[in-house]
């Protein structure tokens, strides 16, 4: 028996028709795995962004709870989250807590691991899981919010204004600590050990009155010039 096999142009066409769609479900294979890899980079993205933004803030308020509990009113009043206007662009200072006995401007960090830190240099080096992280220095991020401080207080001696860096986390230091750098136990045993009074009371309230006065307005408008600002002058946020 001889069976018949006819190549006929409708046998072309389902033929390259087939390889038509094979090809054409291949490639929306390979451009949905590459839109996948790509929100997925992005997600961790964002979550790694808002994981570092959360244990920050998480550290500012364990921070403030800490101040507020030791060191309440009269004698001492906390301003959270003051950004201030300098020639330059803005600056956020984490905290200023304003006090008979000085002014102290603080920059909060809520960091894990290991800390290698060199106060000349203008990175420190964090370490978790043999994983190197690095961040800047505090102190010098720091001076910036001194100097704005010191422009919205003028009226005051230089002397009154201090720097102080707290980790609030479980960070531990591979060097040695540098000056004006504390954990939450050390701040408190620092902020007690300022018992000369360099502020009358008066003093005391116009330097919140004026803070006050001339910190930004807490919005959305706002943290985006500090982000655009940060970003101009470091290519990143801290």
């Amino acid at each position: 028996m001889i069976i018949e096999f006819r190549i006929t142009p409708q046998f072309f066409a389902g033929y390259f028709t087939l390889g038509l769609i094979k090809r054409t479900t291949f490639h929306y294979i390979i451009l949905a795995a590459a839109i996948g890899f790509l929100i997925g980079r992005y997600r961790a993205y964002s979550l790694q962004n808002s994981l570092q933004n959360s244990l920050q803030n998480r550290g500012e308020a364990l921070l403030r709870r800490v101040i507020q509990s030791n060191f309440p009113a009269p004698d001492y009043h906390l301003l959270n989250n003051v950004t201030l206007r300098l020639h330059d662009g803005t600056t956020q200072v984490d905290h200023v807590l304003v006090s008979r006995y000085g002014v102290f401007v603080i920059e909060t960090k809520d960091y894990k691991g290991w800390i290698f830190a060199n106060p000349k240099h203008a990175n420190w080096t964090q370490v978790i899981f043999m994983q190197k992280f690095q961040f800047q220095n505090p102190v010098f991020q720091n001076l910036r919010h001194i100097r704005a401080v010191k422009l919205s207080l003028d009226f005051l001696p230089p002397e009154a204004i201090r720097s102080v860096v707290v980790f609030t986390g479980e960070a531990e230091f591979i060097t040695p600590v540098p000056d004006g750098v504390f954990d939450l136990s050390k701040f408190i045993e620092y902020i007690r050990s300022h018992t000369e009074v360099m502020l009358s009371e008066n003093r005391v309230h116009f330097s919140v009155g004026r803070l006050e006065a001339t910190r930004l307005a807490l919005t959305r408008k706002t943290d985006i010039e500090h982000v655009q600002d940060l970003r101009r002058r470091h290519g990143g946020v801290d």
